[in-house]
This record gives C-alpha cells, sequence and structure tokens, in this order.
C-alpha cells in the first residue's frame, strides 16, 4: 500500500507534508487538489515530517490537503519515439498540451502507443544477455534504434524468445526472458529510468581521445573538445552564447544532439523550436529536427522543474550513447540550474556557501558533468555523450562561484569575452582565457598526430603564443600610442591579428564559412602560420597596417570561398602576390 500523507506547512513551492508510512528521498508525491494533482518531489525527510518540493505553482494548495506518494524516483520512459520531441523538464510533451501557457497540473504521456514501428530481432534464443544488451531494433528517424534489455535488470538472462521482423507498437511484448531462478520476464520496447540514477550499462569507461568536430575553428583548431568531452562556455549577456551553441549543435559531428534549455528565455527557445525544424542537417541532407532532442525549461517555469530538467536530457543522452551513438548534450544555462539548486538549499535552511549557493555546489556540479564521457559497451561497440555547458555570470564575473566550479569539472574552457563581441569579433571566444586539457592528453596527441599530423599541436600552441604576445603589444600602442612602440612590435601585433581574423572569427550565417572541415582547417592555418614566420620589410607602422589588412581581406575571401574551388584557388594566387610584395626572400 503506498504512503499516504497531509499537508502541515507551505513555504512557497516547499510543501511540509505528515506521513503515515515509509518515505525515500526523490521519491515522488502527488498533491491532491479538488481539480488536479501537482507533482512534486521529495527533498528531506525528518521523523513524520517530509519536506516536497513542488513543480508547478502552489496557489491554492492548503494545509489539510491530502499528498500521495508513488513510490519512485522521477523517472523517464525510455522507447522509440523519443527524437524530434520537444519536452518539458518533466518529459510531457508540449506538443501535445493545449493553448499557449502550460496548464497546472496537466501531464501527458511521452510517447505514442499507437505507431507501428519495423522492428528487426538481433538476439537469438539461448543467448546469455545482461542489462543493455541489444534484442532488437527499429527505425527512427534514419537512426538504428536498439531495444535493450531494462537497466533495471540484473545479472544474467537467457533469451527464451524474441519476435520475428515485423511491425509492432511500442507497447508489444519484443521477448521473453528467463532469470537464473527461472522465471520468465516479458520484454516491450518501453522501460523507466530514475533521472538522477547515471545509466551504467557499459563494460569501460576511458579517457576520451577522438576530436569532435564542430566545423567551429576557434574550437576544433585552438580549443578541441573530444568525443565524450565536456566544456562549457560562460560570458556576459550578449556574447553569443546560445548562438555558438546553435552553431555546435547544426554542425558538430553527432547522431544525436539534446537541448536542455534549463532556464534560457522564452524568446531563446522559440527560436529553437522554430528554426530547427525548418533548418538541413549538414551531414545528411534531412531536416535537423530530425536526430534532435528538446528539453525546455524557461526562466518563468517554475525553479524545482528547472533543477529536474538537465537531469531528464542527461538520462535521455545516456540511453542514446546505449545503443553506440554519438551523443551532443548542450545545456543553457547551467547558471540558471544552479540557481534552482541555491533556491531549493536555502528553503531547507542549509548552510550557504559562496554568494549563498550550497555548500556542495562543485560536487553536484562535477557529478553531473561525470556523466559525460566515451564507454565501450559490453558487446565492444563504442558510444559517448559529449557535454557542452552555458553559464551566465551576474556582469561577466568569471571568478562567480558557477563558473569556478564548473571549471573544476569541466575540461574545455570557452571564454566570452565582452570586448570582442563589442568589436564584432565573433565567435567572442578569448583564445587566451579559453583552454583545452585535452590537448596535453598523450591518448589525444596520439590520435591527432594519426588524424592530421605529428606537429599539429605543436603549431596550435605557436599560434596560442603569437597571439599573446599580440594582445601584450596592442596594449603597450594602447598606453604609448602608434609612434611609441617599435615597428617590429607593429609586425609583431598584425601577425596576430591575422590569426585572429582568420581562424578565430567565423561567420555564421554563411554557407561556406559556417562550417568548416578540419582538412580546410589545416591548410589555412599552414598557410597563416606561414605569414606568421616570414620576415617583412615596412618603413613605417602605418605601411604595416595598410599591407596586413590587405592580407586579411584576401583570406577572408578565401573563407568564403568553397574550398579548393577555381575562385579559392584565384585568391590564394593573389595572396601569394602580395606577400611577395614585402617579404624578405
Amino acid at each position: 500500500m503506498s504512503t499516504k500523507g497531509i499537508v502541515k506547512g507551505i513555504i512557497s513551492n516547499l510543501i511540509i507534508v505528515e506521513v503515515d508510512g515509509p518515505v525515500s528521498q526523490n521519491e515522488i508525491a502527488y498533491i491532491i487538489e479538488p481539480d488536479t494533482k501537482l507533482m512534486s518531489e521529495v527533498i528531506k525527510v525528518v521523523g513524520k515530517n517530509t519536506y516536497i518540493q513542488v513543480f508547478e505553482s502552489t496557489r491554492g494548495v492548503k494545509v489539510g490537503d491530502p499528498v500521495e506518494f508513488a513510490g519512485h524516483m522521477l523517472e523517464v520512459t525510455l522507447g522509440p519515439g523519443i527524437l524530434s520531441r520537444n519536452y518539458d523538464g518533466l518529459q510531457n510533451d508540449l506538443d501535445k498540451m493545449d493553448g499557449v501557457f502550460l496548464k497546472r497540473g496537466d501531464y501527458t504521456y511521452a510517447l505514442n502507443d499507437d505507431k507501428l514501428w519495423d522492428f528487426k530481432p538481433l538476439a537469438k534464443p539461448g543467448e546469455k544477455v545482461i542489462a543493455g544488451s541489444w534484442l532488437g531494433e527499429v527505425d527512427e528517424n534514419s537512426k538504428s534504434h536498439k531495444i535493450m534489455v531494462p537497466f533495471a535488470f540484473s545479472g544474467e538472462y537467457t533469451v527464451k524468445s524474441v519476435i520475428a521482423t515485423g511491425q509492432y507498437k511500442i507497447t508489444d511484448t519484443v521477448a521473453v526472458l528467463i532469470n537464473s531462478d527461472g522465471e520468465e520476464i516479458a520484454v516491450t520496447m518501453i522501460q523507466r529510468w530514475p533521472v538522477k540514477r547515471p545509466i551504467t550499462v557499459y563494460k569501460e569507461k576511458p579517457r576520451p581521445f577522438k576530436l569532435l568536430e564542430t566545423g567551429v575553428r576557434t574550437i576544433d583548431t585552438i580549443n578541441p573538445i573530444v568525443e565524450g568531452g565536456t566544456g562549457f562556455i560562460p560570458g556576459p549577456f550578449g556574447t553569443g552564447k546560445t548562438v555558438l551553441q546553435h552553431a555546435i549543435s547544426k554542425q558538430a559531428e553527432a547522431d544525436i544532439v539534446v537541448i536542455a534549455a534549463c532556464g534560457e528565455r522564452a524568446n531563446e527557445v522559440v527560436e529553437i523550436f522554430t528554426e530547427f525544424p525548418e533548418l538541413e542537417d549538414p551531414h545528411t541532407g534531412r531536416k535537423l529536427m530530425e536526430r534532435t532532442i528538446i528539453i525546455a525549461n524557461t526562466s518563468n517555469m517554475p525553479v524545482a522543474a528547472r533543477e529536474a530538467s538537465v537531469y531528464t536530457a542527461m538520462t535521455l543522452a545516456e540511453y542514446y550513447r546505449s545503443m553506440g551513438l554519438k551523443v551532443l548534450m548542450m545545456a543553457d544555462s547551467t547558471s540558471r540550474w544552479a540557481q534552482a539548486l541555491r533556491e531549493m538549499s536555502n528553503r531547507l535552511e542549509e548552510l550557504p556557501g559562496q554568494d549563498a549557493f550550497p555548500m556542495d555546489l562543485s560536487a553536484i556540479i562535477a557529478n553531473f558533468y561525470a556523466r559525460a564521457g566515451f564507454v565501450y559497451l559490453n558487446n565492444g561497440a563504442t558510444g559517448s555523450v559529449t557535454f557542452i555547458g552555458t553559464v551566465s555570470p551576474a556582469g561577466g564575473n568569471l571568478k562567480e562561484p558557477v563558473t569556478e566550479s564548473t571549471k573544476k569539472a569541466a575540461r574545455c574552457f570557452y571564454a566570452l569575452q565582452q570586448s570582442r563581441a563589442d568589436s564584432k569579433r565573433y565567435p567572442a571566444i578569448n583564445p587566451i582565457d579559453s583552454y583545452s586539457k585535452y590537448l596535453e592528453y598523450p591518448e589525444f596527441e596520439e590520435y591527432i598526430a594519426k588524424r592530421i599530423g605529428a606537429n599539429w599541436i605543436e603549431m596550435v600552441n605557436e599560434a596560442k603564443t603569437i597571439l599573446l604576445r599580440g594582445q601584450e603589444v596592442s596594449e603597450q600602442i594602447n598606453i604609448l600610442g602608434d609612434d611609441g612602440v617599435p615597428l617590429d612590435y607593429h609586425i609583431r601585433f598584425w601577425k596576430s591579428e591575422v590569426i585572429d581574423f582568420v581562424i578565430l572569427q567565423q561567420d555564421a550565417f554563411d554557407k561556406v564559412d559556417m562550417l568548416t572541415p578540419l582538412e580546410r582547417q589545416q591548410y589555412m592555418l599552414k598557410k597563416v602560420m606561414e605569414i606568421c614566420h616570414a620576415d617583412f620589410n615596412f618603413d613605417s607602422f602605418n605601411e604595416v597596417e595598410n599591407y596586413f589588412k590587405r592580407i586579411i581581406n584576401q583570406f577572408k575571401q578565401m573563407n568564403y570561398s568553397e574550398f579548393d574551388s577555381a575562385q579559392f584557388k584565384n585568391y590564394e594566387e593573389e595572396l601569394a602576390s602580395i606577400i611577395n610584395e614585402r617579404k624578405i626572400a
């Protein structure tokens, strides 16, 4: 019999309930209203009193209202039909809901029970299987969606029977398994899994090493991220965090994209809803939305639901990873998630940490980021979840607790800079402050040496050094004026500007420039570095500026031309003649 309770106290979204039986941490409860049920989660248990946070507005809730406990944690429904859906943080299908605003207490089923799927068996009778083993597959938007042994199963099972190839509903039994006690267990295409528990049905989780191509030069070339890697994008308002996330989502070499809009402003989410169904996937030519899942929890939704939404998104990402797919998960913005954690911590009257955030904020963020990763599945296949979150620090202060805590957990740091955004240098990633720790991994070095060339990392580090020296000269020029620094310094500065304009800056709205393949990035960096290594002859700093502006302009024309096309080669020849004008042989 399920535990019941009565509302004893109400503090905004925190409800104190007196219970008549056992209750577990993070269990789901429903407050029974006259016309609806309000979903909530247990966050603290003290004797007979249970503290629950409600995922809805608590307006109208009274002391004495009955409460029912569900007996399980917050779970998501996993099965075919998740792709191209728009969910909220509790996996309610937003497309099934009526009206402009979400109705209070209105919950929907995440999948479609009536749709028929083309099932193909993969397992054979008599085979030994464990949790996560593939029993069959269905075609979901041209992706192979594996039907697996439910993750909640423990121990070894024997396959008694698997249904033949044909069309079935997700509720139909697809296989019958026999456990060690000889009991028969029917398996459907659906399973449920608690969102706050990682899915660990893999054999090994090594350090990731394979480069994840995003098509964004300042990431792939200067500070690369890997398949199964973690990164985050902090930056003040208006510096282009969301645009950069959308660019990576569109272009990255990923099979599935999960976007968790956990605290974006509503207008930013609308952009995704309207854009993605129309956009073409540059890799397949199909609609981008076909391989995308959106979890939308905007800033005006209840705090508790915002806290849950990132976990819901991560669980869906892990589910597809277990099928041997490359998943990219984007969260925008994890600052709002941290604010939800702060609000929850304050309501529980816990001892506050820095800026009133929870004391264990670093641990919560680190545990969440640790769920990403590259894995070897039990059958030898590989899958990955690459996680990139954005952080919106108040006033662009990168020393605040959320940014600092995320820095400890994430391996890539892409700091967006206000001054770069103001001067329209997009993407506004500061190349000096940003870093990728994967450049230091021997596994990555080995992979890159095979993929691009042995001296690639050396060349990238050299480019970073030139950028740093250029910034130092820029500061000196700002203080002393153009006349106050030697001619060599001007040349040094403009060589760094060539790297900035040609490699770091990119046009997200140009069909050619928006997506740069790795081969092209390699070619262009070599070209740029040749100029940085060359010696030139000048008489005045004005000559330096005008000359390098011509070079930059020529390179930009190359960036806007199809790689290796006649137009591209023409610009390249013109560039060579410009270089020869002043180059010292």
